[in-house]
């Protein structure tokens, strides 16, 4: 989440997250240059990024058979996994489907830690009824104990399942408080202005494809995480996920095989 869409360390970030797991867990680093030369950034800024994500902790630099490379970092690998399914698979809610409150109480003298659950809870799509309580589906419930985990705070939270909230007025506008569901849905816009034009049908294994998908996964990861996938009657009537889904899933199920095709065909060269 650190790294704007489009930028060099996102599209190297999103191009690591494809296709370093398949190559084996590494990948030789004239080979990643290749490939971001296939989304035309050149050599010296990729190698820049990689450095960035080095520090970051996402890649450790390894060499294998005399070549310098890059594997992932343990903690990166199960970051994305996690990222699999979230990207791959957008979930939302029926209306009847649980809710889960996440009650904590932390003191000023543990402000850092205070924020870092907050700033958590947002980027996983949890909505913050008050500062001490924060509401999502459940079936986020295994993600937010696992930041709870990862912050030493399990012992200091205390997670409720729920039925369908019951609010004075109507539910959707209660909920449009509860997450920034505005931000959300101009994600989705964009996405859909960047990518409406894209024709649907078979492509071949090249780099127009690979760049193609690269861009289509690099400005769609950050979109299943902020949106939560509320019931439809909890949404705005104008709500423009259902389309950004659509979208995503056609380009994905005619460019992912071909992308990896392309990909695979530039490990072996090497």
């Amino acid at each position: 989440m650190d790294s704007r869409p489009g930028s060099t360390t996102s599209v190297l970030r999103t191009v690591i997250g494809l296709y370093l797991r398949e190559a084996g867990g590494w990948m030789a680093s004239t080979t990643l240059v290749e490939l971001m030369q296939a989304m035309e950034v050149p050599a010296t800024l990729t190698r820049t990024a990689l450095t960035r994500l080095r520090k970051k902790g996402v890649v450790v630099a390894a060499a294998r058979e005399g070549m310098a490379g890059y594997e992932l970092d343990s903690r990166a690998g199960r970051m994305l996994e996690r990222g699999d399914r979230r990207i791959h698979n957008p979930r939302s809610m029926d209306a009847d489907d649980p809710w889960c409150l996440i009650s904590f109480s932390l003191p000023e003298s543990e402000r850092e830690r205070r924020h870092q659950l907050r700033r958590q809870l947002h980027w996983i799509g949890c909505g913050m009824v008050s500062p001490g309580l924060w509401v999502a589906p459940d079936y986020l419930r295994k993600e937010i104990e696992e930041i709870l985990e990862s912050l030493d705070l399990g012992g200091r939270a205390v997670l409720f399942t729920t039925s369908r909230p019951h609010v004075t007025g109507e539910l959707r506008d209660v909920v449009a408080g509860w997450w920034d569901l505005d931000a959300v849905a101009a994600l989705y816009r964009d996405f859909i202005k960047f990518h409406e034009h894209i024709p649907a049908g078979e492509v071949g294994a090249n780099p127009h494809t690979f760049a193609t998908y690269v861009n289509l996964i690099d400005r769609w990861r950050m979109i299943p995480y902020l949106d939560p996938g509320l019931p439809t009657d909890c949404l705005p009537s104008d709500w423009p996920g259902g389309e950004g889904v659509a979208i995503f899933q056609q380009i994905s199920e005619s460019h992912a095989l071909a992308s990896k095709a392309f990909v695979n065909s530039v490990v072996g060269s090497r």
